[in-house]
C-alpha cells in the first residue's frame, strides 16, 4: 500500500511492508536531463554532478576494498549509476528523508531513475512503513536547501551549538606522532584562536585496543595535558573497527561481523592490514563500546572524533538477525548516551544513519597537502574533493549537524598547496559557517592569516548557487563582513570575492 503526503512542490511517498521484503523498489520515473548530482553514502564518497551515461572505470576488485556502497553486489555499482539517498536534476530532487533500518539508494537504469531501500536479511512480523522518499520540483539550488529542511524537521536532531576551532595532529604527523610533538604544538597553540586540540591517529597501541602505546602517557595525562594549557582535550579512534593484530581480533572473534561461512569479515585494508567490524547487535559488544567511551570520557576527554565508521555497516552475519543499519545505529546509539554532553565528530560514516547521533560530521574526503582536480574520487586524499564535497553538502550544515570540511592547511613548506588554494578552502569554509580546524606543524611558517579570515566570515546566513554548474557562487551575511559573495570555480581556480547587496533581499 502506498502512502503519499502531498507538498506545494512534490509530494513524500512511503510503503507499508511486512514479511522479509529484502530490497524494495519504491519510486521510478523516467529521466529526462542529461547530468545528474549524485551522492555516496558515506562522509568520504562524493556529491558531484556527472552525466547520466556515466561509466566507472575500475575493476570489480577494487570495489570490493573500498566498499563505495553496503550493496553487496559490486556488479551492480559496475552496470548503473547508483546514487544513494538523493539524487537531482536542474530541475528536481529525489530525496529519502531517513535511513533507520533500510538502505535506500536510487539506480540510473534504461533512461529511470529507480528509488529502492535494502532491508537485507531483516524480516518484519507486522506492517513496517518504508523510509520516506521526497520527490520536489523546482531549480536545484533552491530544492537542496528545502530537502535539508525537511530531513531536520523529519529527524529532529538535537545537536551543539558550539561551533568548535582548533587544532588536530593528523595531516603533519600523520602517524609518526610523538608526545614530544604534542607538548611542542601545545606551546605554540596558544598563539592561534583554538579551542580544541584532538591528538589523531598514533596515540593507540592497535586498531580495537584503545589503550595509549608505551611512548605516550596513560589518557589522564595525555587530557590534563592539554587541559592545562587551556584546550579543550580532543581525541580520535575508530571504536568500530578491529585489527587482525589486535588482542580484541585474538580473544574475541565472536564479537565480529560473519560472513556466510560463519568466519570473520573483512570490512576493508588500512594500516597494512585486514581490518574486521564488531558486530554492534551483540550486547557484549555494546557493552564494550560503553566501557571504553566512558574510560575516554572519565580520562577527560570532551571531544571526540570517531573514524571509519562505515564498519559497523558493512552486510553479513550478526547476532542478531537485524540489518546493518539497525546495527549502526545502536553502536551510535550507545556512544551518544555514554559521552553524554560532549561533543561526537563523525568520520568515515554513513550519512542518514547518523543523524542524531553526532554533533559535527566530515560531510567530504580527507584533504591533502595537494589539490588536483583529476585524481579520480575515492582513490585517496585530495584538497579539491574535500572543497568540492564543501561546497556540494553545504546543505547539511546547521539542519543535521556542524559540518565539517575537514582541516586547513597553511604550512608554506612541506606542501603542494598554493596560497590560493588554501585561500579558496578557508574562505568557502568560513563562508559556508563550517568547524574550522587546522592541521600543521606549528613551528613552521604558515599562511596563518587565514584562519582570521574564515573565522572572520563565519556566523552568518549562507547561500550556494551554481550547484550543477561549473562555477559556484557562494552568498553569506553577517554582522561582521555585511553581504559579500564569493565566485568561485574549482578545476581553473579562479575566484572572486565582493560585497552583493542582493543577497538575502528576495532576489536570491
Amino acid at each position: 500500500m502506498e502512502i503519499i503526503k502531498e507538498l506545494k512542490n512534490g509530494k513524500i511517498i512511503s510503503k507499508k511492508i511486512k514479511g522479509k521484503p529484502g530490497k524494495v523498489k519504491v519510486f521510478e520515473e523516467v529521466l529526462s536531463d542529461n547530468y545528474i548530482l549524485i551522492n555516496n553514502w558515506q562522509s568520504w564518497g562524493p556529491t558531484k554532478v556527472i552525466p547520466k551515461d556515466f561509466k566507472l572505470n575500475i575493476s570489480k576488485e577494487f570495489l570490493e576494498k573500498a566498499r563505495f556502497s553496503p550493496n553487496p553486489n559490486p556488479e551492480l555499482l559496475l552496470d548503473y549509476i547508483v546514487s544513494d539517498y538523493f539524487i537531482a536534476t536542474k530541475d528536481k530532487l529525489y530525496g529519502f528523508l531517513s535511513s533507520k533500518i533500510g538502505h535506500p539508494y536510487f539506480l540510473i537504469k534504461d533512461g529511470k531513475i529507480e528509488g529502492y531501500i535494502d532491508y537485507f536479511e531483516e524480516e518484519f512480523e507486522d506492517y513496517i512503513e518504508t523510509e520516506p522518499l521526497a520527490v520536489l520540483n523546482g531549480n536545484i539550488d533552491m530544492l537542496l536547501r528545502e530537502y535539508g529542511e525537511l530531513l531536520r524537521d523529519y529527524n529532529k536532531p538535537q545537536f551543539k551549538d558550539w561551533n568548535p576551532v582548533g587544532w588536530s595532529s593528523w595531516y603533519y604527523y600523520f602517524e609518526n606522532l610523538t608526545w614530544d610533538d604534542v607538548l611542542k604544538n601545545l606551546k605554540l597553540a596558544k598563539n592561534y584562536p583554538f579551542e580544541v586540540f584532538q591528538i589523531d591517529d598514533s596515540w593507540q597501541k592497535d586498531i580495537g585496543d584503545w589503550q595509549p602505546k608505551e611512548s605516550f602517557p596513560s589518557l589522564k595525562e595525555m587530557a590534563e595535558t592539554i587541559r592545562k594549557f587551556g584546550f579543550v582535550p580532543g581525541i580520535w579512534l575508530a571504536p568500530f573497527s578491529v585489527s587482525e593484530t589486535s588482542s580484541i581480533f585474538k580473544e574475541h572473534k565472536d564479537w565480529l561481523v560473519k560472513d556466510d561461512a560463519g568466519n570473520p569479515k573483512v570490512a576493508y585494508q588500512n594500516w597494512g592490514k585486514n581490518i574486521y567490524a564488531l558486530d554492534l547487535s551483540n550486547p557484549d559488544v555494546l557493552d564494550f563500546i560503553e566501557t571504553l567511551f566512558k574510560s575516554l570520557k572519565d580520562s577527560g576527554f570532551e571531544y571526540f572524533k570517531i573514524d571509519f565508521l562505515f564498519a559497523g555497516a558493512i552486510p553479513g552475519k550478526r547476532y542478531q538477525n537485524i540489518s546493518p543499519i539497525r546495527a549502526y545505529r545502536l553502536g551510535m546509539e550507545k556512544i551518544r548516551k555514554t559521552v553524554s554532553d560532549n561533543f561526537i565528530l563523525g568520520c568515515g560514516a554513513p550519512l542518514l544513519p547518523s543523524i542524531g547521533y553526532v554533533d559535527g560530521m566530515r560531510i567530504g574526503p580527507d584533504t591533502a597537502p595537494y589539490y588536483d582536480p583529476k585524481i579520480p574520487d575515492n582513490l585517496g586524499p585530495n584538497a579539491y574533493s574535500a572543497l568540492r564535497n564543501t561546497i556540494t553538502r553545504y546543505f547539511m550544515n546547521k539542519k543535521l549537524w556542524l559540518n565539517d570540511p575537514d582541516c586547513l592547511l597553511l604550512r608554506k613548506t612541506e606542501t603542494n598547496l598554493t596560497t590560493n588554494q588554501k585561500k579558496m578552502f578557508a574562505i568557502t569554509a568560513g563562508m559556508l559557517d563550517n568547524m574550522i580546524l587546522v592541521s600543521d606543524d606549528l613551528e613552521l611558517e604558515l599562511d596563518d592569516f587565514l584562519i582570521p579570515t574564515a573565522l572572520k566570515l563565519k556566523g552568518g546566513e549562507y547561500f550556494v548557487e551554481g550547484i550543477m554548474d561549473k562555477a559556484f557562487t557562494i552568498y553569506t551575511k553577517n554582522e561582521k563582513v555585511g553581504e559579500v559573495k564569493f565566485r568561485i570555480c574549482l578545476e581553473t581556480e579562479k575566484s572572486e570575492y565582493y560585497p552583493d547587496k542582493d543577497f538575502l533581499k528576495g532576489k536570491k
